[in-house]
């Protein structure tokens, strides 16, 4: 029997067995335990001391064992590999025995991908185990970095083919074997690494799906600006590369959520801006900088968004054709393999099933159509997220849907945005045209300076195509939300007469009643979009609230109407505020149909009452709390200051601070209120006085100056307990509790 090896790094001396090796022989001169040599390299590997490679033995032992084993002579062609790859070798020999590791990995990882292994086939796949439990990864990571190590000033090379066979058996490793991919991700140098070798066209497809697969378990977001040369290498790929880079691209500019309901709230989100002031931008935020600073990068992205799809050769075909190709489009890396097949010259083609676990077929060299359209689909969609998190800044949850997303997209584009425009055509921008002149009302700038050669095509734009598809979505759908969402974005910002208009001719307004007051929606988060859009929709607009009050007509509608609202003023808080300050301007205006519609309109009416006001300014403040404070429902602090603020132009604010003193009194919690409005003012003037915030909003949505703002939140917390229009002079003496620091509750 051959000598037992030493283990390297074992600190043994020259003839004396490590305690590794002995416990793998069953001890000192008896014959290999079963199972106890994997259990050994195994724990080696966690702990990086004794068995950790194929090297630590000697060939007739792996030999010997191979044979009761069957581990496919993977640890012997490793012992070669080793043997063969050192720093002065040619790697002719390298290469061929990575020819013959390959096929052995590659046909496990296919049966794992397509799910065609037999039921009697065990879950672990021993070829893939063997070889990374006998050391294989870590020497393919080494000889990969070889040509990182400068001899005498030259740099070592190894061919692209051969980069290509360790890539191969790295991914088929990754795809079969638990921990390699976690591994690999801990070995920051080595991803790094990873990016230059996709400079050739060779290496790319196989350096793009490891590198995809390893930045979907690492810990830390990798640094972009730290990959040598990214402007070069970016600029230099092709639009089939880049499409390919776009999934990596996707992983690298998203930020990651926490998680963590407490860092929602606007306390927490304030004191992690000022901590993010001090750490500075992000991961993300960097990466996405380092994207942007790329010459043409954004242009190049656009242009492959906008790229028109193959021509199919009819749906009957496309649909049959892509059921008999099920099995491969789960796998990204199945896909881009066989179209970079299919498109390789004839000399590669031989090689390309084995090194990437295909199926000898013709797909090889010829694609049907479904297959070729299916392909630009999926780059398409990766090209699209990636401007999507570009465009909006921010990723909240990787795990959004392409729709919602792109929902969320067209809401970002809208939002306060002059360039809104684009989203109609010619011929709807000429209508809007036509409704400021029939209304003898200037026409809005922005709609004037939009660029005509930049909007839609087609008979519909894609603002009125979005209101088609909400109108025809089912009436729970989750998609309504976002649907709702991007529309009232649209809508947000100072009001426009001529885009409200716009929608109301399209039923608009009809559509929302018909889904809150006849379908009775449930869904809180869809009900709450609705209302934000109902409002935006009718601010302002005498034609909107005649239209209400038309199919609103009849008790039972409204008192339904009255319930949704009612039911959460968390989620209806902006239509209150809307239809608060139509009235208020109503009021103001001598005109017979304005006149016409306070007098018909049962919302109007309705919202005229003092005690509805003040029932929804109790609600309002009290369902609120600073440290409950979030994005969502800090409107319900500045729709009770609306209220509040309309009441003090009319001199009326001690009579509405008097009765919500009463109210307090009538529900037995003296001062509880008025001390808990006392310390969300405090927040307030310390959120929105902040010098980063942007106090437009509140300006654009209630047309109220940001000044009268500040100085009605001013009058409110005025200490003088003998002012009449100030807080503490409601609260009794021994319900005071107005001095303490919320931050820290």
């Amino acid at each position: 029997m051959a000598a037992a090896p030493v283990a390297a790094g074992s600190g043994a001396g020259r003839g004396r067995r490590s305690a590794a090796t002995v416990a793998a022989w069953g001890g000192w001169g008896g014959r290999p335990r079963p199972g106890n040599i994997l259990l050994q390299l195994r724990q080696g590997q966690l702990t990086g001391r004794g068995l950790v490679r194929a090297v630590q033995f000697t060939e007739t032992f792996l030999t010997e064992r191979d044979k009761q084993s069957k581990w496919s002579g993977i640890p012997q062609l490793l012992l070669k590999l080793h043997t063969t790859s050192h720093l002065h070798s040619d790697f002719v020999e390298c290469q061929n025995i990575l020819k013959e590791i390959s096929p052995l990995l590659s046909m496990e990882a296919m049966a794992f991908v397509t799910e065609e292994r037999k039921l009697t086939q065990e879950t672990t796949y021993p070829n893939t185990y063997i070889f990374d439990l006998f050391g294989g990864v870590d020497l393919l990571v080494e000889i990969l970095m070889r040509p990182t190590i400068s001899i005498r000033g030259q740099k070592l090379k190894i061919s692209d083919e051969m980069s290509k066979d360790c890539l191969s058996i790295l991914y088929n490793t990754c795809v079969c074997t638990e921990g390699v991919t976690k591994r690999l991700a801990e070995k920051n140098d080595f991803v790094i690494f990873l990016f230059t070798l996709m400079t050739s066209k060779k290496t790319f497809l196989q350096t793009a799906t490891l590198i995809e697969d390893i930045l979907g378990v690492k810990k830390e977001m990798i640094r972009l600006d730290e990959v040598p040369n990214l402007s070069s290498l970016v600029s230099n790929f092709d639009q089939q590369q880049l499409a390919n880079f776009c999934r990596i691209l996707a992983v690298t500019i998203s930020e990651m959520d926490t998680g963590n309901d407490d860092k929602h709230t606007l306390l927490a989100k304030n004191a992690q801006q000022k901590k993010s002031l001090s750490l500075g931008p992000s991961a993300a935020e960097i990466n996405q900088a380092a994207l942007l600073s790329i010459p043409g990068f954004v242009e190049r992205l656009c242009k492959l968004a906008t790229r028109k799809v193959s021509e199919s050769t009819g749906t009957a075909s496309f649909l049959q054709e892509l059921e008999e190709w099920y099995t491969w489009l789960d796998n990204a890396l199945v896909l881009d393999a066989l179209m970079r097949v299919a498109n390789e010259e004839s000399e590669h083609n031989q090689g390309a099933s084995e090194e990437n676990g295909l199926p000898h077929t013709s797909a090889r060299t010829q694609l049907p159509q479904s297959m070729k359209i299916m392909h630009e689909i999926m780059y398409k969609l990766e090209v699209l997220y990636v401007l999507c998190v570009l465009l909006m800044g921010r990723q909240r949850n990787q795990d959004i849907t392409l729709k919602i997303q792109f929902l969320r997209l067209l809401q970002s584009f809208s939002d306060h945005h002059e360039n809104k425009y684009l989203l109609l055509n010619n011929q709807e921008l000429n209508e809007l045209s036509a409704i400021s002149l029939k209304a003898n009302i200037p026409e809005v700038e922005a709609v004037l300076n939009t660029d005509r050669s930049l909007v839609c095509d087609g008979k519909r734009g894609l603002l009125t195509r979005l209101l088609q598809v909400m109108k025809k979505e089912p009436a729970e759908s989750s998609f309504r939300f976002w649907q709702a969402r991007a529309v009232e974005s649209f809508l947000r910002g100072t009001t426009s007469y001529a885009d409200q208009m716009f929608l109301l001719k399209r039923g608009l307004l009809e559509h929302i009643l018909y889904c809150i007051v006849d379908s009775e929606c449930k869904s809180r988060d869809v009900l709450q979009s609705y209302f934000d859009l109902l409002g935006e929709l009718m601010k302002f607009n005498v034609d909107a609230f005649k239209r209400f009050n038309k199919y609103i007509n009849t008790d039972a509608k409204f008192q339904v109407f009255l319930k949704q609202i009612n039911s959460s003023l968390v989620d209806s808080n902006m239509l209150v505020r809307c239809v608060t300050l139509s009235l208020d301007r109503f009021e103001n205006q001598v005109d017979m149909k304005v006149a016409e519609v306070l007098s018909e309109c049962r919302l109007l009416a309705y919202i005229s009452q003092v005690p509805t006001q003040m029932s929804f300014l109790f609600r309002l403040i009290n369902i609120i709390h600073v440290q409950t404070l979030t994005q969502e429902n800090v409107s319900c602090l500045n729709t009770s200051l609306v209220i509040l603020m309309l009441a003090r132009r009319k001199e009326r604010l001690p009579l509405y601070l008097r009765l919500l003193q009463r109210m307090e009194h009538s529900k037995k919690y003296p001062g509880f209120l008025l001390n808990n409005f006392h310390n969300l003012l405090r927040f307030w003037q310390q959120h929105y006085l902040h010098k980063d915030k942007d106090s437009t909003c509140l300006e654009n949505s209630s047309c109220i100056s940001f000044s009268y703002w500040k100085e009605t939140v001013s009058i409110l917390l005025n200490p003088d307990r003998q002012s009449p229009s100030a807080l503490v002079s409601y609260i009794e003496e021994p319900y005071m509790d107005i001095d303490r620091d919320f931050t820290e509750e």
